[in-house]
């Protein structure tokens, strides 16, 4: 292989040198794997039991059914020589050259090479005959029950993923020729960016994926004016200064997940929900909710539901004199409000007038994409984790959610970075999605059995506060948002728990494209439409078959349903009020807190 203009590295003591930076970072390496604080085992891949269970399956079948095996096993080895003898015909033919590939596109052999070297091609063609034999091998197995199936099939498409020619530089093109360009300066900062991730987690390997240098708090992001009104051991209150001389009477509060930071709704000003609905003539609250550290370990889903959303709404009515309130909730907290609107319907409290559900599950019957990491070998393996650290480490989180999407959030960065040496990119959404948070030990545990596995808010009831929660007892009128290509909260999901509420006035709309891009979908863009059926049949299917398709984003019709629940207009309300002098400035301290595990 040749650098772009043909010729062969010139500057073989550069190279040389830069090979020599080498040892340096090897022990810095070292280093900082020997001070790692290793994840359980048991969260790296599911027990022995399903792989036993799977083989054990698969070889009764082939004693049972040897046609079907020997067929499957007969096709891959006669695509494996075929394509030997295809690839040894074509060079003798050709020469240095390719035969004829008819291999389906995927952007991650978008190299030219990949396509006209015989080399890297007989590469390709072979993993991609391997890859199908893998997957044809995992549907032979019978007599699974579909959850091990599900969770075979997902990791069975992890090694698929993992194995790809292109995570290896030897069978990686890019990373080659740019090696051979650079002198091997490349490699030396793809190993200086290795290094510095493994330092930045601990030596738990998450590949950064964004350039953080490029971001500051409440200046390019977080910057929309306000003040923090109120703080507790579990959130801040955030009051947005008005942008409008006249507001609605009804205050509205946003309630964000505790997953990650609240300022996925407010990156850059031409993205920022918040920014939008201040714009829109509302006084907007929204919680900033704190990263846990062991002193939080006992914050539990009564915690939120008490401190967090019932306290939230106590102050804001306080603060505005208003008795109503429009309350939003994005994912789990979208879950956790519909636990503190059954909660207030048990003790007769009215205080929300509507409530707002962004990508919110209630029902839990079918885990979808998360079924492998919700099973007791991993559940197990959490309440291990949270035992031992108090908290379930945000490092946990963000690596289970990268390998949901693992060549977009995993492979094709760690590429990129560690092979090529390039600096990420400066993106607002991928540096919230690297500020991740911890969860609270209790509430986790809650989460995970309580809901996730018992699915006990649509089935017997969830134990709260004192009282038995069922989704049945969500009565506020309800509008929820939800996204197409969700991997994280599936929209048929989400119509599923929430066609149980017991709310008569319901509002359901699907957006195009996923968890995040589907909701920070601002108008200005133009980018993504909604689905909308005023009827709500009793199937998700029902209602796609006869949804109508909207173009541009759904925050206008959202917004023209919250207008008639918002009141008439008053004059706009500065953050703060007597009793509640603000503290310090938007974004506010807990954004920013780095807690001690």
């Amino acid at each position: 292989m040749t650098t772009k203009d043909g010729a062969a590295p010139e500057n073989l003591d550069k190279m040389q040198e830069n090979l020599a930076r080498v040892e340096e970072l090897t022990q810095r390496l070292i280093g900082v794997l020997g001070a790692r604080k290793p994840v359980n085992p048991s969260l790296n891949a599911p027990s022995p039991e399903l792989f036993t269970t799977a083989a054990a399956n698969y070889w009764a079948e082939m004693l049972e059914n040897p046609q079907r095996i020997y067929e499957h096993q007969l096709e891959y080895w006669g695509k494996s020589v075929t394509h030997f003898m295809e690839a040894q015909q074509a060079f003798m033919k050709e020469g240095f050259a390719a035969p004829e590939d008819d291999t389906p596109t995927d952007k991650r052999f978008s190299n030219p090479l990949w396509q006209s070297h015989p080399y890297f091609n007989f590469v390709k063609q072979q993993y991609l005959i391997n890859a199908e034999a893998l997957r044809k091998a995992v549907e032979d197995v019978d007599d699974l029950e579909e959850t091990d199936k599900r969770r075979l099939h997902f990791f069975s498409e992890q090694i698929i993923d993992m194995l790809a020619p292109t995570n290896f530089l030897g069978t990686n093109p890019d990373a080659l020729e740019k090696a051979v360009e650079t002198d091997g300066e490349s490699l030396v900062k793809g190993l200086e960016n290795l290094v510095a991730d493994l330092e930045a987690n601990d030596g738990e390997l998450l590949v950064k994926l964004v350039d953080e240098s490029a971001f500051e708090l409440g200046e390019n992001v977080a910057s929309t004016p306000g003040k923090v009104v109120y703080r507790n051991k579990i959130m801040e209150l955030i009051q947005y200064a008005p942008a409008t001389e006249e507001v609605h009477r009804t205050p509205l509060v946003i309630f964000p997940p505790w997953i990650n930071k609240f300022y996925i709704l407010d990156l850059k000003a031409q993205n920022s929900l918040i920014k939008w609905i201040v714009e829109q003539g509302y006084t907007l609250f929204v919680v900033s909710w704190r990263n846990p550290g062991r002193a939080e370990a006992d914050f539990g889903m009564g915690d939120y539901v008490e401190s967090g959303i019932l306290e939230a709404i106590r102050v804001i009515r306080e603060i505005t004199g208003e008795k109503q309130i429009n309350a939003v909730g994005y994912c789990i907290a979208g879950t956790t409000l519909n636990l503190a609107l059954a909660y207030m319907k048990a003790k007769g409290d009215t205080s929300v007038k509507s409530a707002t559900f962004f990508t919110a599950l209630t029902d839990f019957s079918d885990q979808g994409e998360f079924t492998p990491f919700l099973q007791d070998d991993f559940v197990d393996a959490i309440e291990e984790e949270v035992a031992e650290y108090g908290v379930l480490r945000s490092v946990i989180m963000s690596r289970t959610m990268s390998f949901l999407r693992s060549n977009d959030l995993v492979y094709t960065p760690a590429i990129k970075s560690y092979m090529m040496g390039e600096t990420p990119p400066a993106f607002d959404l991928l540096y919230w999605n690297g500020d991740s948070t911890n969860l609270p030990g209790k509430m986790t545990m809650e989460y995970l059995r309580e809901l996730c596995q018992k699915n006990a808010f649509v089935e017997d009831g969830l134990e709260l506060l004192g009282e038995r929660l069922h989704i049945r007892d969500v009565t506020v009128p309800t509008f929820a948002a939800t996204c197409e290509s969700d991997h994280i909260a599936a929209w048929r999901d989400c119509y599923r728990g929430f066609m149980q509420a017991g709310s008569r006035n319901k509002t359901f709309i699907v957006s195009q494209s996923g968890h995040i891009a589907g909701i920070v979908n601002p108008p200005s863009k133009k980018k993504y439409g909604h689905y909308v059926n005023t009827d709500l049949p009793k199937t998700p299917q029902d209602w796609w078959d006869n949804a109508r398709f909207h173009e541009g984003s759904w925050w206008p019709r959202w917004e023209a349903w919250l207008k008639k629940r918002s009141g008439k207009m008053v004059p706009a309300r500065t953050p703060g009020a007597k009793g509640y002098e603000p503290l310090c400035d938007a974004p506010g301290s807990y954004v920013v807190e780095k807690p001690v595990v």
